[in-house]
Parts: structure tokens; C-alpha cells; sequence
């Protein structure tokens, strides 16, 4: 109410609170998208989502096609993996997995044949205006589609149709506020027709009446295409909105404030405010599971950084090395070089290029160590400015909540809303005492939930032993009364026939005849 009034009276007010304008580096915004050829041998690790790993289905040996799964989901919390391409599986083991511990993780090792053949398994759903939402819905779960705009959560889950929490409103998250990344603007640009039909796919599955795509007002020729093709399709259900350009739009909160005005309650979800948010990624891939049957086997990347020299957008197979990546970019060589999975914001900073592209790749920099140094200075006292609490998004106090994370005061780090942090790094961009506020953060979280895990497990302990103490005390309590019943029974029978219990009289002996 107070932004429209402030709008109405004719003063500029900022979409959401906090926010930065970084310098954002979209030098690949006008580079078409790039088939990357395949490589030699692909690295399929069997969790590329949140949630539960999955269970190999193949064996070493095996022949698989494109599209197969080849290892199926574990829990609920899960979608299976796919092959990348057609192939024989050579090996199954740990390696290297996209984090910034270098960690490793079982994964399936392909060597491609060459014939990049498909299995064509899954009927296409051609009439899905008529399907149950339900058979849809199934249909991108199989498809192992997770959300492509990072945060690989497993987009079935979220369209589910609720009649508790009925979804009035789909956005379409076209933003793509991360600097470098221009993956999401070249798909809206090049297939702009398959993304709206997605988007109209969603729309029936969850029930959705009006939906709008968001994007920022520095994408004017994704703008313009998305416009055309809401032309082409007709009514005033789905419309596009141009936003002014600031960091973090993207995020669902935020997004969701820029465009109706309502915040989402902390520990809340936005389908509790009737809206539904899908990465333009993710919609063109339920687009092509429903309309083609195919399952998802790449991803849009951007290669960018100025440490590499031929910047691209490049549609790249999963379980692609990244080291192929930029050798097809002219990038061999990375003394002196810093690489990031991922965004300068919210990215990952990986140890070495000799890891597999995942669902949840969005980009993949290569930058200087030249061009890193600022970033990574030296920590210097808290001078206590507030700029950090000035930009952020969610308006924490991100100063003293870093203060109790790194004391692992962790109580009170939860009393300042640690778990509402988004990790955008705002805060952390503008200190200027170099301070990396978001590592605090995700220590403090890590320590949180592993105290958590700790509680959780003493108290299922405590439960199960207070559990066998009181089994064990009704079974002897149980003996007890059956020991009172017997010697109740025995007492009674006592009562009811005395002469039961008089003693016997001795029988007098008789003396023999002499």
C-alpha cells in the first residue's frame, strides 16, 4: 500500500527492499545458443538434485540409449538420472561432484558410441489440455526434471495441485539478475514458442487462471520476443512484465514482491500467497517432456569470464567434464585461474575443471586471479556501517548475525532469522571491510542442522528407550497380575471348600496275627 501511494504521488520507490546494481558483464547476451560436441567419456553422478541420491539401475558392461534412466529415485524428495547419450558403461565409482570441498559421489561413467541414439519409451502427450494434471505431473517426474535455474529442487513436487493452497497466479522467472549468466536470455530469444506452451502446460496442471513473465528491462530482445509470442497465442491470461534491473530479483520472495505486492511469510512457501514461481529453463523442459517424451539430458550453460577467451551460451550434455567445456572455448591452461559453477554471486568456487556438468549448472566462469583479488581481500574488523543491512533483501542485520555464527551462538544467530537468509551476497559485495558475511552464514546453518540432527537423534533415543523401559514394566506388571490371579483363584477355592483343605487324618496300623 505505502509503495503504491509513493507511486502514485509520483516518487520512485525501489521493487523490493535492499538490493544491488552490480556491474553485470553480460557479454555473451547476444551470442546464439551452441551445441557442444560430446566428449570422449560423460560423468553422471547419481544425485544432480536436493534430496535423496539415487540407486544405479546399470551395471559395468551395460548399453544404454539416450534418455534411459539409468538410475531411479530413492524417497520422495527425488527424480531419476538419465543417459546423456548412447553408449556402454564402463565404470561405476566415486568422483568429484560440483561443491567447493571437491567432494566426490558415486557416479555412472559413459562412453559414448557415437550414434547418439534415443529411447523413445515415453509416448508424447500431445492432448495434454485434456490429461489429468496428475498423469502430467507424473510425466515431469520421470522426466527427472529438477529446477534448472539453480536450485535443482525437484519441479514436480511444486505442482502439485492443492486445494488447500490453490495457485491463482504462475511467473515466469525470466529475470536472470546474476552477472555474466545469459543462458535463460538466449533460450527466451531462440525458443521463446516452446517456453509459452510450457508455461500453458503449468497453467493447467496446477489450475492457474493468469500467469506474467518477469524480466529485467536490460533484456529489451528477450522482452520483445516473449511479447510476440503471448501476441501469437492470444487472450489476456498471461501477460509480460519488464522490471527495472537490480540484484537479487530473481529470487521467489523478491520476484514475487516486484510483481503483486505480497511477502511471503518467513517459513512459508509461495504457493501459501496463491502464486507458483518456474525458471524459463525448467518450463521449456517440461515442455519437452510432455510434448516429445524426451527426458532431460542438457542444459543451456554460459562460458564466460576473461580468463576465457570465446565467451558462449553452448546447450551442453550432463555429465559433460567441464574441462571439455572450456577447451572447446580455447581455455587448456588454468594456472592463475579461479573457476566458478554458477553465477559471481551465488556460485561455488571448484578446485579444479575436472567435474561434470549437472542439472543445476547454470554457468561456468573462468576468471583471473587478477580480477578475483577484490572480491577476496584480506578481512578487516567490522566497522559497523550498516551498508550490509542496507541491501539486504530480506532485511536481516547480516553484521551481527555473522557475529554469532562465527561464535557459534547459534541460538541466538536462529532469534536473527538466520534460515531466512537467501545467500544472495549482497551484503558480503558491498563490505567494505571484505568481510565474507554469506560463509558465515552457510557455517552457521551447516552447525544448526547438525545440532538439530543431534536433538532429533538423542530425541528418538530417549523415546525409544523410555519405550522399552515401559514394555518392560507392562510385562511385569503383567506377570504380577497374573501371579495375584492365580493366588486370588487358589484363596477363593480355599474359601468355597474348606474341606479341601482339612489334613489327613493318619490311618491307625494294624497288628498282625501271631
Amino acid at each position: 500500500m505505502i509503495k503504491s501511494l509513493l507511486n502514485s504521488l509520483g516518487f520512485a520507490s525501489a521493487p523490493f527492499a535492499g538490493g544491488i546494481t552490480p556491474e553485470m558483464c553480460k557479454w555473451t547476451e547476444n551470442n546464439a545458443i551452441e551445441d557442444c560436441p560430446l566428449p570422449p567419456l560423460f560423468i553422471v553422478p547419481i544425485k544432480q538434485h536436493i534430496g535423496q541420491a539415487c540407486t544405479p539401475l546399470v551395471e559395468v558392461g551395460d548399453l544404454v540409449l539416450r534418455g534411459q534412466k539409468i538410475a531411479k529415485s530413492e524417497g520422495y524428495l527425488s527424480v531419476p538420472i538419465h543417459a546423456p547419450t548412447s553408449g556402454k558403461v564402463i565404470k561405476i565409482e566415486e568422483h568429484a561432484i560440483p561443491h567447493p570441498s571437491g567432494m566426490g559421489l558415486a557416479s555412472i561413467f559413459i562412453e559414448p558410441d557415437g550414434k547418439d541414439k534415443r529411447d523413445t519409451s515415453l509416448v508424447p502427450i500431445t492432448d495434454w489440455q485434456n490429461a489429468d494434471p496428475a498423469e502430467l505431473r507424473e510425466r515431469v517426474r520421470v522426466c527427472g526434471i529438477a529446477g534448472l535455474g539453480g536450485a535443482a529442487f525437484p519441479t514436480f513436487i511444486k505442482l502439485l495441485k492443492d486445494k488447500r493452497n490453490p495457485i491463482k497466479t504462475v511467473i515466469l522467472n525470466g529475470v536472470e539478475c546474476e552477472p555474466f549468466l545469459t543462458n535463460d536470455h538466449r533460450l527466451m530469444v531462440e525458443e521463446s514458442a516452446e517456453i509459452l506452451h510450457g508455461l500453458q502446460i503449468v497453467m493447467h496442471m496446477v489450475g492457474a487462471k493468469k500467469a506474467i513473465i518477469a524480466i529485467e528491462d536490460n533484456k529489451s530482445d528477450a522482452i520483445n520476443a516473449m511479447q510476440k509470442a503471448v501476441a501469437f497465442v492470444g487472450g489476456n491470461t498471461i501477460s509480460v512484465v519488464a522490471l527495472p534491473t537490480r540484484y537479487p530479483q530473481g529470487s521467489e520472495k523478491q520476484l514475487i514482491e516486484s510483481l503483486t505486492g505480497k511477502q511471503v511469510p518467513a517459513g512459508k512457501l509461495p504457493m501459501h500467497v496463491g502464486v507458483l514461481c518456474q525458471n524459463v529453463g525448467t518450463t521449456k523442459a517440461i515442455d519437452d517432456a510432455v510434448m516429445l517424451g524426451h527426458t532431460i539430458t542438457d542444459r543451456i550453460v554460459t562460458v564466460s569470464g576473461d580468463a576465457v577467451p570465446k565467451p558462449a551460451n553452448m546447450r551442453v550434455r550432463l555429465g559433460t567434464p567441464m574441462r571439455f567445456i572450456y577447451a572447446q572455448r580455447g581455455l587448456e591452461n588454468f594456472d592463475g585461474i579461479q573457476i566458478l559453477h554458477g553465477g559471481p554471486m551465488m556460485g561455488e568456487r571448484m578446485k579444479h575443471p575436472d567435474i561434470p556438468v549437472v542439472k543445476s549448472t547454470t554457468g561456468l566462469l573462468a576468471i583471473s586471479n587478477e580480477q578475483m583479488k577484490p572480491a577476496h581481500q584480506v578481512e578487516d574488523p567490522c566497522i559497523r556501517c550498516g551498508h550490509c543491512s542496507e541491501v539486504c533483501p530480506i532485511s536481516l542485520v547480516p553484521n551481527l548475525l555473522a557475529d554469532h555464527c562465527r561464535n557459534d551462538q547459534l541460538e541466538k544467530a536462529a532469534d536473527y532469522d538466520l534460515f531466512d537468509c537467501i545467500e544472495c551476497g549482497a551484503c558480503s559485495y558491498v563490505c567494505p571491510s571484505h568481510i565474507p558475511l554469506v560463509h558465515y552464514f552457510r557455517y552457521g546453518k551447516g552447525q544448526a542442522a547438525q545440532v538439530r540432527r543431534e536433538q532429533s537423534f538423542a530425541e528418538v533415543s530417549r523415546l525409544r528407550s523410555e519405550g522399552r523401559e515401559a514394555r518392560l514394566q507392562r510385562e511385569k506388571d503383567e506377570k504380577a497380575a497374573k501371579r495375584r490371579k492365580v493366588r486370588d483363584t487358589l484363596r477363593s477355592e480355599s474359601v468355597l471348600n474348606p474341606e479341601n483343605n482339612a489334613k489327613p487324618t493318619a490311618t491307625p496300623k494294624t497288628e498282625g496275627k501271631k
